[in-house]
């Protein structure tokens, strides 16, 4: 079995259902519950690296803290808003699926397929 860890929010429906679909397939994998456990600006790096996406677009721009930080200013650094997701997971779009050296948006779950 291929090592999965998928970055989950067990409030989330879109979150419990992609865990619902990785377990349906027989996988167990490493749930980390990245409100308490964010990851490091290394981590979400990487993990924008494999999804080939930039850090606003792996933000939750409908938070009251996006709003509130004006992450909307575009002079922002990128390494300002993976700190700004580091300090606030919140802002951090979910579920996140690795597996196999390359990572899933679980929008709509069945994304997560093709990686697992």
């Amino acid at each position: 079995m291929p090592a999965v860890t998928i970055y989950h929010n067990p409030r989330c429906s879109t979150s419990r259902k992609t865990l619902e679909l990785i377990r349906a397939k027989g996988i167990e994998p490493t749930v980390i519950e990245y409100l308490k456990t964010p990851p490091s600006e290394a981590e979400l790096e990487k993990i924008l690296t494999l999804l080939g996406m930039e850090p606003r677009q792996l933000m939750r721009k409908k938070e009251d803290v996006y709003r509130d930080l004006r992450l909307e200013n575009h002079t922002l650094t990128r390494r300002q808003l993976v700190q700004a997701m580091v300090e606030h997971p919140i802002l951090i779009e979910r579920p996140i699926v690795l597996s196999k050296g390359k990572a899933a948006l679980g929008r709509p779950p069945e994304r997560v397929e093709a990686i697992l």
